[in-house]
């Protein structure tokens, strides 16, 4: 008997509190906050592929080329912390038709150029010196911690100044938040041909002779917030 006494008890206060809570006016807004700034660096990651049938014949060429590659971008003064090789594979690949196994050799390389103005010969070189296919090209912010604060900051401000607008005219008054969700998502600029195969030929990268319009990166924080009204 004391048991179910006890249980009645607890179900009776369950129900009291969350008759309790529902009955808290509140109101649930979204709010969005966006910053917008020049990109300061960017990061590419490019990559040697080779193909061939005499399996160390093809490792050898892709060597050379990367050797190639790292000597050049040292040439360039990019600081050693700012590149490093992201993947190394050598499949081979049976033809069935001709009935005979080919090799494919690919090397990625990763650079963070932080000196803009070296872009385009940045690229130009690493295609002359045998870079055959550009796997990413993003445009960053290296202060991108402390824009997406900022975004964070106006989206709350956001929020708030559109729950004080609808019940403004209710003649009530926004009070604490009582609960915050983050629905951010980060995009950061490619150019147009960051993901394309290039030619192996000298003209691979005539794009690149011409001065990117990059733009602004928008940084945008979006948030949903609801807070209790007075």
């Amino acid at each position: 008997m004391k048991k179910l006494v006890l249980f009645l008890t607890i179900i009776f206060m369950t129900m009291s509190y969350g008759q309790e809570i529902k009955q808290i006016p509140q109101i649930n807004v979204n709010g969005e906050g966006k910053v917008k700034v020049a990109p300061d660096q960017v990061c590419i990651s490019a990559t040697v592929e080779t193909k061939g049938t005499n399996v160390k014949e093809v490792k050898k060429q892709n060597d050379e080329k990367i050797d190639a590659v790292l000597k050049f971008i040292k040439k360039m003064n990019i600081p050693t912390a700012d590149f490093k090789t992201k993947q190394v594979a050598l499949n081979p690949q049976y033809d069935y038709d001709k009935k005979k196994t080919n090799y494919n050799a690919t090397q990625t390389i990763e650079i963070v150029l932080k000196d803009l103005t070296k872009y385009d010969e940045v690229m130009e070189g690493l295609v002359q010196q045998g870079i055959n296919r550009l796997d990413r090209v993003t445009f960053e912010s290296s202060k991108i911690k402390q824009y997406e604060t900022e975004a964070r900051k106006l989206a709350i401000k956001d929020a708030k100044a559109k729950a004080e607008d609808y019940v403004s005219v209710l003649g009530q008054k926004v009070g604490k938040a009582i609960t915050i969700s983050d629905n951010t998502q980060v995009y950061h600029p490619q150019p147009m041909y960051a993901t394309m195969r290039m030619k192996e030929s000298s003209d691979a990268m005539g794009a690149s002779n011409e001065t990117l319009a990059i733009g602004e990166i928008d940084i945008t924080a979006n948030v949903s917030v609801s807070f209790i009204l007075d």
